[in-house]
């Protein structure tokens, strides 16, 4: 039989045994089941969770001889654990819909801009620590959360860059290998390549030839992919070109800007409607 724990910071620490399941999220109660399943399910509210977190943004389910994974929120998430194969680590985006086969080990859950800090939105870092026990071991008792609403407040927006405004256009520039596929060896785009891809994009480029205004701009979108206890512009020293590589990969992860919104730049340009994309 299996048992999983998960724990992380500021989270109370809970054990399954096989047959046995978990729900969680910002408020997880709400999607309990009115009536006793196979597995025996229990809700664990995430402490501090940030309000755009999604209500329910995972399910554990423990069995005889796998634990899984899926993810059911739009919150974005990363899912990294270490095994036995050529490469040795694995690493995955999580999307609502997806299941996951957890390793034996250590399996770290990213929940980007998960936690709500005092000075804005960190990471949230959930570990689940998957282990075989002998048949009629002792499993621990789940410990919940503190009690919240079941009901939970309806989830916001996370933050976000205003849409075809020049900070969004900066981040598509600057994410694009990401968005695109291109991702293998991306090398992130210089300043003048910024500027020059938002021209071509709209006609216009706003100020974008002085590289400062790019820096700026990448600061502002870095400060939001990040959050202000993680923005790589305070945390680490160097130039915008020592950070724009995280910046970009991070803007992309976040869903600052998205494949949908690069082909809705695509099609505005190839309309000749860069200017009035919405058109």
């Amino acid at each position: 039989m299996l048992r999983v724990t998960l724990r992380g910071r500021g989270v109370p620490t809970v054990v399954l045994g096989s047959g046995e399941s978990m729900l969680f999220g910002r408020a997880p109660d709400v999607a309990l089941p009115d009536v006793d399943a196979q597995l025996r399910t229990t809700a664990l509210a995430l402490p501090r969770a940030a309000p755009h977190v999604s209500r329910l943004v995972g399910e554990l389910a423990v069995g005889e001889e796998v634990a899984r994974l899926r993810w059911h929120g739009s919150t974005g998430a990363q899912l990294s654990s270490l095994f036995d194969a050529p490469g040795g680590a694995r690493r995955v985006a999580l999307a609502t819909g997806m299941a996951a086969l957890l390793d034996e080990g250590e399996n770290h859950l990213l929940l980007l801009r998960g936690r709500e800090e005092a000075a804005g939105f960190a990471d949230l870092v959930l570990v689940l620590d998957v282990e075989e026990v002998r048949e009629g071991a002792d499993v621990a008792p789940v410990t919940f959360a503190p009690d919240q609403d079941p009901d939970g407040d309806p989830t916001t927006d996370a933050p976000h860059l205003e849409r075809w405004s020049r900070e969004w256009y900066v981040a598509l520039a600057l994410a694009e290998p990401w968005l695109s596929g291109a991702d293998d060896y991306p090398r992130p785009p210089s300043n003048r390549e910024i500027y020059e891809r938002v021209l071509a994009w709209r006609g216009h480029a706003w100020n974008l030839e002085r590289a400062q205004r790019v820096d700026d701009a990448i600061r502002a979108i870095a400060r939001l992919a990040f959050g202000p206890a993680d923005d790589p512009f305070t945390v680490t020293q160097g130039r915008v070109q020592n950070v724009r590589f995280a910046v970009g990969r991070r803007a992309a992860e976040t869903s600052l800007v998205t494949t949908e919104d690069l082909e809705a730049v695509l099609d505005a340009q190839a309309r000749g409607a860069g200017l009035n994309p919405t058109a």
